[in-house]
């Protein structure tokens, strides 16, 4: 962004030296020395005094953070349209050079525009100044500072590897419990499951403990079939909670 402010002011500071300078010092040459008191009116008409470009520029900040891009529009978007507003064409493009040479620390520059336009400046500031006619000129606070609250975009990818990557936190390790087993023979026992096991994993399990084989097995849980592929955190089965296991040692074979 600033680099194109750069190329923008120097383009138009060549411009401003050929015509608007170039005016206001050649009328200087034809007034010659008696034009003291011509030029003495015409300050006192632009404000009363003139005093040098200052180094301080307005802080401000935005309704709402802005983008560099938002920024560039917003000021684009009041050059366009300051020749429509009171005062000269000229003026307003010399007033449009300063402000970049001025937001680029470019000071001597900038005053030599001001200078060479017969701008005054009756505070040392570019948002109020007057030409030699008499016409007064305002600049808003955004065409010649950014806002404190500017979020900066990053223009390329050295910019964005700077910044550090967030860490993703590693997965919650699996918490084991007691989980409560009936069998149909009326017998309780426990087996040591994760909200994560299956229900066909829970069977071998039990078949290496009890013996008993995981084909046999039919798991419910409140009323309803569990099946293999079911995992426990599925059912909301909680540690104190009974499943009850039906074993059925000669299960029926189903025709192919």
């Amino acid at each position: 962004m600033w680099q194109a402010n750069c190329r923008r002011m120097h383009n138009i500071a060549e411009w401003i030296s050929g015509s608007v300078m170039g005016g206001c010092v050649g009328r200087n040459r034809m007034d010659g020395q008696g034009g003291t008191a011509q030029n003495t009116a015409r300050t006192r008409k632009r404000g009363g005094r003139n005093e040098p470009l200052k180094k301080e520029s307005p802080k401000w900040k935005s309704e709402y953070p802005m983008t560099e891009g938002q920024l560039r529009s917003k000021r684009d978007e009041f050059w366009d349209t300051s020749p429509a507003f009171d005062g000269r064409k000229e003026i307003w493009d010399a007033l449009r050079a300063a402000a970049l040479a001025v937001e680029v620390n470019d000071l001597e520059l900038a005053q030599a525009i001001v200078d060479g336009a017969c701008i005054t400046l009756p505070h040392g500031s570019l948002t109020e100044s007057y030409d030699e006619l008499g016409n007064r000129y305002q600049l808003p606070a955004y065409t010649l500072a950014p806002p404190l609250n500017l979020i900066k975009e990053c223009t390329n990818e050295s910019e964005a590897s700077d910044k550090p990557e967030k860490q993703v936190p590693p997965p919650p390790a699996k918490q084991e419990f007691q989980l409560k087993v009936r069998l149909s023979s009326g017998k309780d026992l426990r087996l040591t499951a994760t909200m994560a096991d299956s229900i066909s994993q829970l069977k071998k399990q039990l078949e290496v403990q009890e013996d008993i084989d995981a084909t046999h097995q039919r798991w419910f849980f409140s009323g309803k079939l569990l099946t293999d592929k079911t995992r426990l955190q599925d059912t909301k089965i909680q540690k104190d909670f009974i499943v009850q296991v039906i074993v059925n040692p000669n299960p029926p074979v189903i025709a192919t």
